[in-house]
């Protein structure tokens, strides 16, 4: 389910590179709230709250400026290239009850058999949700997979409430494989072991003789 977060923040009257500056300067950033074909929202927002937010994907947020209050979530986040800092946002501001598309994070959890590894085929899955139950990260359980198996985007068990919305849900999301450098080292292992071998199934004939 999504995070949902309450910001407060003041209503932004002033645009450009250096009120920008001196935002950031003031530890605020600024922010744009888009609504359809509606007239977007300026706002300032606080930067250490903020930032925070955005570590959960897919968070939802209450941002409360003067008397108004629109819930919206993340459409684009600008950072500094060498700083890393929170330059600017852009929201789209949403309903309750109203379900849009969101990229979900793909993760594994669990052990597959033998010397196998899970690799993720798809780093992103697109689903579709409604705003109050956006989820955080998507697991896919390979507890016990063998070598060669896929599990597919029709396959993945979704939270409740949420569809999946992709073009081929016959996409490999994780497959399950044997990695080459494992089975040239067991092959390695094994090599000198059948050379030893070979002397002793001569013994017997040369005590024939």
């Amino acid at each position: 389910m999504a995070n949902t977060v309450k910001l407060e923040g003041e209503a932004r009257t002033e645009f450009g590179k250096g009120v920008a500056r001196r935002l950031r300067v003031a530890n605020k950033i600024p922010a744009t709230i888009y609504a359809g074909g509606e007239q977007p929202a300026f706002v300032t927002l606080p930067m250490r709250e903020t930032t925070l937010a955005l570590r959960h994907t897919n968070a939802l947020f209450t941002i409360a400026y003067g008397d108004e209050s629109k819930m919206a979530v993340v459409k684009d986040v600008q950072r500094n290239p060498v700083k890393r800092i929170i330059e600017h946002i852009d929201f789209l501001e949403v309903k309750a009850g109203e379900k849009i598309d969101v990229e979900v994070p793909v993760f594994v959890e669990g052990t597959p058999k033998g010397a196998a590894v899970a690799f993720v085929d798809i780093q992103e899955l697109k689903v579709r949700a409604d705003v109050t139950n956006l989820p955080e990260k998507i697991v896919v359980n390979v507890d016990g997979l063998t070598d060669g198996t896929k599990v597919f985007a029709k396959d993945v068990v979704l939270p409740e409430g949420v569809e999946l919305d992709i073009e081929d849900p016959e996409e490999s999301v994780v497959s399950v494989e044997v990695p080459e450098d494992a089975t040239e080292t067991t092959a390695e292992t094994t090599a000198p072991a059948a050379d030893a071998a070979a002397p002793a199934a001569a013994a017997p004939a040369a005590d024939a003789k």
